[in-house]
């Protein structure tokens, strides 16, 4: 016989549980399924734990520069074993949080590995789980190259956090955010980088400017990148990886970081089976969601389109709300805030210049770019970067794109300043707190809005 609910929802990622929560809270029966870990990919193998090994290579870099801010302090190297102990305190204390939070919520959890056996079924073993909706959030797993196993000295992201030693060299395979953000941690620790990206640009996703700007302060740190250039095959020894690229060139290193993107878990879970339709192995879904399948809906990685954790977050809320009849207004991709958080960071939201170019005409956009070096908090920091602004003429501002340290902590007004379609004016008539490097935000508009104080129009 099946339990009753009137959600059921299989994968407990970021979309999963933050879908669980926000229905609880609207007075549905809810059943979560997880077989690994509550809080998916981003908690355990992504988001959180990276970002910690980034502050941990932060405050390297601080000791080893200390004496530019007066301060005599040594660097005496990386305790690994220490990294890790932090890294896994950090994981550890959310981990507990968020199962309290599921708990609290009444949230029937199911652990175990579910598949989706109807419209209506998720099947863990002998229970039967059956919803008058169903929630697929399975989430994403590192992918690889065709014929490149993962093995030995050639890792991805999921093995690199569990590193019990710093590499004397790595070759990274993929300039995006996975390969960006590792070459920053393992550079700040002391390892000789260099990454491989097939594309002409790092972070390519992003504005060009904000690329050109990274590989710059990439130079600066001694991270070597090679743009435009395929993988052509790799050879691991007991020395080391030696990487072989289409234009006959090759690099030899300790290990091999394969960063190329992560592919949606979406096989062999009963979803073509049941009528759901998947493009590429994503779950195609319609502006509320819902898949091929009435009644069914999905979140998360394996949905098209940008692989954020916040994303999912939205994306659980949004449904749960829809299946409670709150009219909830369909997710804009554009608003949802990015950030790379190498060093320098990387932050953006809605379209780059070329996006803005092709969907308004070029002479119908403008764009301003106010460099760090005015901004009296940047000076302090020590950091380099700009705040570019991508607007259209005689109205919104239609994308940010930011460069330098904490920049990720400035997105926030930013996806307001685009998800509100602010005018530059009423941006520049906001009051900023000094010295702060929101100042950069307004700054900007004050430019733009033809009325700048500390930069040229």
């Amino acid at each position: 016989m099946s339990e009753q609910f009137d959600l059921v929802i299989l994968g407990g990622g970021s979309g999963g549980y933050a879908c669980a929560l926000r229905a609880s809270e609207l007075g549905m029966t809810v059943a979560l399924v997880e077989q690994d870990k509550l809080g998916g990919t981003c908690l355990h193998r992504g988001c959180i734990p990276t970002k910690a090994l980034l502050h941990s290579a932060e405050v390297a870099d601080t000791a080893r520069e200390a004496a530019e801010f007066g301060v005599h302090a040594k660097f005496k190297g990386i305790d690994v074993e220490g990294v890790d102990k932090y890294k896994n305190n950090v994981v550890a204390r959310l981990y507990k949080g968020l199962q309290g939070l599921v708990k609290s919520r009444d949230v029937t959890y199911v652990e175990g590995h579910g598949r989706l056996t109807s419209s209506t079924t998720v099947t863990v073993g002998d229970r039967v789980l059956e919803g008058r909706s169903v929630v697929l959030a399975t989430g994403s797993y590192a992918r690889s190259l065709p014929g490149l196993g993962i093995e030995g000295r050639i890792i991805t992201s999921d093995q690199a956090l569990e590193l019990t030693h710093v590499p004397s060299s790595v070759v990274i395979l993929g300039g995006g955010v996975i390969g960006v953000e590792f070459a920053s941690v393992w550079r700040s620790f002391g390892a000789e980088v260099t990454i491989i990206e097939a594309l002409p640009r790092l972070v390519p996703s992003e504005d060009e400017a904000s690329s050109k700007a990274l590989a710059r302060a990439f130079r600066r740190r001694g991270i070597k990148s090679q743009t435009g250039v395929r993988f052509a095959g790799a050879r691991q020894d007991d020395q080391g990886v030696e990487v072989t690229l289409e234009d006959g060139t090759s690099l030899r290193a300790d290990l091999l970081l394969v960063a190329v993107g992560r592919g949606p878990n979406t096989a062999d879970i009963g979803y073509e089976e049941n009528g759901v339709a998947l493009d590429r192995g994503f779950v195609v879904t319609d502006d509320h969601l819902q898949t091929s399948v009435p009644g069914v809906y999905a979140v998360g990685d394996i949905v098209p389109g940008l692989q954020l954790a916040h994303r999912g977050f939205g994306q659980g809320i949004y449904v749960a709300e829809h299946l409670a009849g709150l009219n909830p207004a369909p997710i804009d991709e554009a608003g949802i805030p990015r950030v790379t958080y190498c060093d320098p960071e990387v932050a953006s939201v809605g379209l780059t210049e070329a996006q803005a170019d092709a969907e308004y005409g070029s002479d119908s956009v403008i764009t301003y770019e106010y460099n760090l070096g005015g901004n009296g908090k940047s000076q302090i920091l020590a950091t380099t970067g700009f705040v570019k602004l991508v607007a259209v003429k005689d109205g919104p501002v239609v994308g940010i794109h930011m460069v330098g340290a904490r920049m990720g902590e400035q997105i926030g007004e930013a996806q307001l300043i685009y998800n509100w379609e602010a005018l530059p004016s009423e941006v520049a008539a906001l009051i900023h707190a000094h010295p702060t490097q929101s100042e950069a935000l307004g700054e900007a508009h004050l430019a733009l809005a033809g009325k700048p104080l500390h930069a040229h129009a």
